[in-house]
């Protein structure tokens, strides 16, 4: 089922994620919904509070041709996607990589973001099974954005100023431009 996407200015896309005791058929359900409406949107990822809802929980498939090289396709090669990550800690960071970011909440909308180059990410599968999965490059870009959104964070929050206004008066002329 395709879930609604919350736009900027929702208030619920500044709720904190609570933690899900254990994964039900409820919440694999939910999971199957979240991936079905990020295909549909042609995302890569898509947090619970993106959809209205406060589990934590986000969804993750990144193509392999968003990787910039063989040697980040090789690393990231480990990592089953598509993901679905219950209850996600994000364990270790290191380096640094700016790229271009954008959001289903925040739509025709990009800039450059500062994320850490490498992630290990701690998270319980659709099964219930802990995991751990360690990512690079864009993979590792879009666990670190999805799990921002559990903390009610955009990405547009780790833009200065002057960048954040650029992608937000942009978003309310596209926003002008829907209406008429």
């Amino acid at each position: 089922m395709i879930l609604d996407i919350e736009k900027w200015g929702s208030e619920k896309l500044r709720a904190k994620a609570v933690p899900v005791p254990f994964v039900t058929d409820e919440l694999r359900a939910l999971a199957g919904d979240m991936l079905e409406t990020m295909y549909k949107a042609k995302g890569v990822g898509l947090a619970a509070e993106q959809v209205g809802r406060t589990e934590a929980l986000f969804v993750i498939d990144v193509p392999e041709s968003c990787e910039d090289d063989d040697e980040t396709r090789a690393f990231n090669a480990n990592v089953k996607q598509p993901l679905v990550c219950f209850n996600p800690q994000i364990l270790s960071t290191s380096g640094e990589q700016d790229g271009r970011e954008g959001c289903l909440s925040v739509p025709n909308c990009g800039a450059d973001v500062t994320r850490a180059a490498e992630v290990t990410l701690q998270y319980v599968d659709a099964s219930g099974v802990p995991q751990i999965a360690r990512a690079r490059g864009f993979l590792a870009r879009a666990m670190q954005h999805e799990y921002d959104h559990l903390d009610g964070v955009l990405y547009v929050d780790h833009l200065d100023d002057k960048t954040r206004e650029k992608v937000l008066a942009k978003m309310a002329k596209n926003a002008k431009k829907k209406k008429r």
